[in-house]
């Protein structure tokens, strides 16, 4: 909660700050890496930095986190903070680079702004980025104590024991401990980050959502390429695409992720598009295991049968749950797939239980037609769980 001094000074300030906060992420990040060129090397994402994505994503959530605490000052921004939380323990995001970031986000402040930014104005801003700097930290470091590991110290070796050509651009592929140690246990959803060592000596850092259900001995990630054009071509996924073959070693963290299925017995909606899929592979997965009853309505979209990754094994999974029924829409379904309905998935028409609760993933202009479509249809705004992949465009939006 602010302090009384600095809620008018916020409330009053919020404006300019929001106004200028693209000028401001932008600054800050490029004030960061010249001081800490090792961050962009081995931590940030290079591509997402190119494109501007993570920054929109920074100044969205500073400008979400203010706002709520002037809108709802008795309430705690839990879905923002835990989606930001569970992406930094993935990274091995530590307590001191708070301060680091502090220091060059301030400067930023102070570069942009000038003279607006008076002693009072950076005593209230100040209190607001240690708001919620300290609700990460002590969010992250609770998730490090149930991972069982020390502050950062997530990463593990894996070995490829598995590859497989799903579609053109998407491999799955099989990891098990290099080191004979279990696997951890992890809830259906959640994703891991595996940090690759480029030819240019850099270290980067990819989520991918494991793709089969927990209790297994080993672990199955699914490798979308990001090919270039309009944006930068992925990095990462570009070289395990090229690279990455059974017997090879990954660096490998912790799974981690706040879209995680939920034990019970209510029904349920698991809508994807495209490689958005994987985490619902993983949820169909463990109720199979589990010998689930509950009610699952699985929706799924895709550019055509050829394109839709892991497809025979989510009908399969589907025809496996008594409960389940599949809804698909291709943008081109051709021949192949006659139970597909052609052009974009449209659950407004669907035969929705009461009590619902929704787990979506895939681009966000899908989750927000399907998001969009059920609030309307009364299922309410606290059972509609999401997942992006890459900086949380959405964050605070919803």
């Amino acid at each position: 909660m602010l302090s009384e001094q600095s809620v008018p000074v916020v409330r009053a300030t919020l404006p300019a700050v929001g106004a200028a906060i693209g000028d401001i992420t932008t600054l800050f990040y490029r004030k960061l890496f010249d001081a800490h060129p090792e961050l962009l090397r081995d931590l940030f994402n290079r591509g997402n930095q190119a494109n501007g994505e993570q920054q929109r994503a920074l100044a969205g959530s500073i400008a979400a986190f203010a706002g709520m605490l002037l809108e709802r000052p008795d309430a705690r921004p839990d879905a923002l903070l835990s989606r930001i939380a569970h992406k930094h323990a993935s990274l091995g995001v530590t307590s001191d680079q708070y301060k680091i970031v502090h220091r060059h986000l301030f400067a930023a402040i102070a570069e942009v702004l000038g003279d607006a930014v008076t002693p009072e104005v950076a005593a209230a801003w100040d209190e607001v980025y240690w708001l919620m700097a300290n609700a990460l930290v002590a969010a992250e470091a609770r998730l490090y104590q149930e991972a069982g590991v020390a502050e950062g110290d997530v990463w593990r070796r894996m070995e490829i024991a598995e590859r497989h050509e799903e579609t053109p651009d998407a491999v799955s592929l099989v990891l098990r401990p290099a080191d004979g140690r279990p696997t951890p246990s992890f809830r259906p959803g959640q994703y891991v980050g595996v940090r690759s060592s480029l030819p240019d000596g850099s270290h980067q850092i990819r989520q991918y959502s494991l793709s089969a259900a927990p209790g297994r001995a080993d672990w199955r990630i699914t490798v979308k390429r990001v090919r270039g054009g309009a944006r930068p071509e992925g990095e990462v996924s570009s070289w395990l695409h090229a690279h990455a073959r059974p017997g090879d070693v990954l660096t490998v963290s912790a799974p981690f992720g706040d879209l995680a299925l939920d034990e019970g017995d209510g029904p349920l909606l698991l809508a994807s598009a495209g490689i958005g899929v994987t985490p619902v592979l993983a949820m169909l997965d463990h109720l199979a295991a589990t010998g689930s009853t509950r009610p699952v309505t699985v929706v799924h979209a895709d550019r055509g049968p050829a394109d839709h990754a892991h497809r025979q094994e989510q009908l399969d999974l589907v025809r496996a749950l008594p409960g389940a029924r599949l809804h698909l829409w291709y943008e081109e379904p051709g021949d192949t797939a006659p139970e597909a309905s052609a052009g974009r998935a449209d659950v407004s028409g669907l035969d929705l239980p009461a009590g619902l609760t929704a787990y979506l993933c895939g681009p966000v202009p899908f989750m927000r037609a399907v998001r969009g479509d059920l609030l309307r249809r009364g299922v309410p705004a606290h059972a509609v769980h999401y997942e992006v992949f890459g900086p949380d465009l959405w964050l605070g939006q919803e």
